[in-house]
């Protein structure tokens, strides 16, 4: 594959802050989702019945009433629900395991679905489901941590990382330290809860079965459904050309699509399922309540000695996911001597599943929390502290780290935010009855590259036609891919045609933990290369002309890109994204009140397709990361294990108004030993390390360490002397 020639591609499209092209569509209401596919009576709607026990056996499920009531053409319990295969925890990766619904009477949480209601009208559905009456034997379950809880030692975390990694030697390295800094850290669930809920829209043509949903890979799905349903591949098709966010809950497969699948084949007619508000804070995953251990060792100079990270992770031995926090520290500052570990712990809650920044954002919560009190030990400043100890060889494999440039983030950060202005001293700057602060942090975010196939083609209409199962889940894949092909081929983005997200197109690896991206433009580029060699003819204006003169019917390309197992030298280099935050913020002396001031990240990830689309995720990351430190917590009855603030009016998320003005600066650096084309991911990057900025702020403000999370009014304002 050649690569892409920084010096003589032309980017007069490729880094251009082009409009999203599906745009038009989405402001006008002609985008359709999953749900919109069907209008109402062209289909059936289902409705879940759930479980109100969070542990047990349904004793009786009386659905008489709810049988008779208008609309209704099938209530489906564990009575006459098809079988289905059953959820194997030994299944390598979350996302593609067999998850059966209504396949017995035992309650394993609070919110299972216990019935589905088929009904002409989602209102005659819901009440329906409403009617639905179950009478439990309860059992006692475990819904929150407890010192003695069961603890394991699992050898894989999340995406196959390894659980436990050590180099040199941590506890004598830690031991000899001249400055040391031991702390633990805690971070409650989390919910992704993107603004389309989950939706399914299911029919049959005998053995075949057409689903259309909201999902963020299609190949999961095909994997998943099989083990649960035994569909062959030739006879399902899978659609989902709108996705309206998904931050990792819509990965793998849930109970909507399993509902729809299992209705419809039941009542011979399409039938859709949408999770309510509400049931998607229990039938989908979360990100696992955490609790983690920092220690790090310096010298008296601030290099780093000894880093030791350990998690203990709640991870659902039904369902297991096993969140690979530590796996951030590995590769972000140099220290001979290191240890990472993640542990285990069951809950008897709904299993844990990727939120966005899924390792990075706990995980740098606290290790760049831990940073910024060793800056403080070491009365040096927390910017320079980590220069010092920035690396351009990853300290854990040896290898060379691509594209490392995180002290220019932390530099270009530090200057366009004015951190020379930084109180040196918590509680020395005041402006009224304003504590004001400032804090920073590092961002650090794994590279993956996945097997992904591209179609690129010229079509008698004399168009150019993209073709990818890839979902564009508002990231802005459509214009990217646009604006891509166009640079490579030397034509308009108006001459380019966007086909995304459907089963019978060329299969790549989804749009999900940064790779959507970086593997399909890295394959397009493959696909447009090898085009235009076939064409013969060279890319530019009149490539489209040309190559239908030789071509009348047209003419086509696949490009593939490899995964990173398949590629023999993979492991001879570390790929990763960089970037930093800083955060100024007021607290107010007499309340305690947290008013959030500016904000800014600087970040590192390759080539910059769209400037402006980069942005938008990147902003929303750092936002997310406000969140994390200051509003998001799943707060659970610990007596019963249901969600106490299951809704969008009490799971707190910050409103316009909490958020100021916020700046972003991209440092745009092709990584070419990332890929041939230099691109990298951005939706995740903006989200890593935001938290702890605003964490180090709050400090320097009012000199109140927080370890516990999120920040609450309690847990600063009685630390205040005014309080004594």
């Amino acid at each position: 594959m050649t690569r892409m020639d920084t010096q003589n591609v032309e980017t007069r499209i490729v880094g251009r802050s082009i409009n999203r092209l599906d745009g038009p569509q989405k402001v006008t209401g002609s985008a359709t989702y999953a749900y919109e596919r069907a209008k109402m009576r062209q289909t059936l709607v289902g409705v879940f019945a759930t479980a109100t026990i969070g542990k047990g056996e349904i004793r009786e499920l009386n659905t008489s009433a709810a049988e008779t009531m208008p609309g209704v053409r099938l209530v489906i319990t564990h009575r006459n629900a098809p079988q289905q295969g059953e959820l194997n925890p030994e299944t390598p990766g979350f996302a593609v395991r067999a998850r059966p619904i209504l396949a017995g009477t035992r309650i394993d949480h609070f919110g299972q679905p216990i019935a589905l209601v088929v009904a002409d009208t989602f209102e005659n559905a819901r009440d329906a489901a409403h009617a639905v009456v179950a009478t439990y034997t309860s059992m006692p379950g475990s819904f929150a941590y407890v010192e003695g809880n069961n603890v394991t030692e699992p050898e894989l975390a999340n995406a196959g990382f390894p659980a436990f990694t050590q180099h040199g030697d941590f506890d004598a390295g830690y031991a000899g330290a001249a400055v040391k800094i031991d702390q633990t850290y805690e971070t409650p669930p989390h919910f992704s809860q993107p603004l389309e809920p989950h939706a399914t829209l299911a029919r049959w043509e005998g053995e075949m079965l057409h689903i259309t949903t909201s999902h963020q890979t299609i190949r999961y799905i095909g994997v998943s459904l099989k083990a649960a349903l035994d569909i062959e591949p030739e006879n399902l098709t899978i659609s989902a050309p709108f996705v309206g966010g998904g931050f990792g809950s819509k990965l793998a497969v849930h109970a909507d699509m399993m509902g729809a699948a299992i209705a419809a084949m039941m009542v011979n007619e399409p039938v859709k399922v949408c999770m309510t508000r509400q049931q998607m804070f229990s039938l989908l995953g979360m990100r696992p309540w955490q609790r983690q251990r920092v220690r790090l060792g310096a010298d008296t100079a601030g290099r780093l000695v000894a880093i030791g990270h350990e998690a203990l992770i709640y991870s659902n031995s039904r369902d297991p996911f096993l969140e690979q926090t530590g796996t951030v520290t590995r590769s972000l500052y140099s220290g001979a001597n290191r240890m990472t570990r993640h542990r285990a712990t069951h809950l008897d809650l709904t299993n844990g599943e990727p939120v966005r920044g899924p390792g990075e954002l706990p995980g740098l919560l606290a290790v760049e929390s831990a940073m910024d009190e060793l800056a403080e030990a070491l009365n040096m400043d927390p910017v320079e502290l980590r220069a010092l100890n920035d690396t351009m060889m990853d300290p854990e494999s040896g290898v060379p780290l691509t594209g490392r440039s995180l002290t220019e983030c932390l530099r270009t950060g530090a200057d366009r935010f004015g951190w020379s202005q930084r109180p040196t001293r918590p509680r020395s700057r005041q402006e009224g009855q304003w504590l004001i602060g400032m804090g920073m942090a590092s961002a650090i975010r794994m590279h993956f590259q996945g097997a992904t196939d591209v179609e690129v083609a010229i079509t008698p209409e004399r168009r150019v036609a993209v073709r990818s199962d890839l979902t564009d889940i508002g990231t802005g894949s459509y214009t990217i891919l646009a604006q891509f092909a166009a640079e490579v081929l030397g034509v308009s983005v108006s001459d380019v045609d966007i086909f995304l997200a459907h089963s019978s197109l060329p299969a790549g690896g989804g749009s999900g933990g940064s790779w959507g991206a970086s593997n399909t433009t890295a394959a397009l580029h493959d696909a447009c290369l090898s085009l235009v060699q076939q064409a013969g003819v060279p890319a530019g204006d009149n490539f489209i002309s040309q190559t239908l003169a030789k071509y009348p019917k047209g003419l086509s390309a696949t490009g593939r890109l490899p995964a990173s197992s398949q590629v023999p030298d993979w492991s001879e280099k570390s790929r990763h994204t960089y970037g930093a935050h800083f955060v100024e913020l007021a607290v107010h002396r007499l309340t305690g009140e947290i008013r959030v001031r500016r904000m800014l990240g600087a970040f590192s990830a390759g080539r910059i397709i769209n400037p402006k689309t980069a942005r938008s995720q990147l902003l929303g990351g750092m936002i997310w990361g406000l969140s994390a430190a200051l509003r998001e917590a799943a707060e659970i009855d610990p007596r019963y294990g249901n969600i106490v603030n299951g809704d969008l009016a009490e799971y707190l998320l910050p409103v316009h108004a909490d958020v100021p003005d916020v700046e972003v600066v991209l440092v745009d650096k092709p990584d070419l030993d990332a890929n041939p084309v230099g691109v990298k991911g951005v939706g995740e990057l903006g989200a890593c390390g935001a938290s702890a900025a605003f964490v180090n702020a709050l400090y320097n403000a009012c000199g109140v360490r927080v370890r516990h999370f999120p920040i609450k009014l309690a847990s600063i304002f009685s630390h205040f002397p005014e309080r004594h």
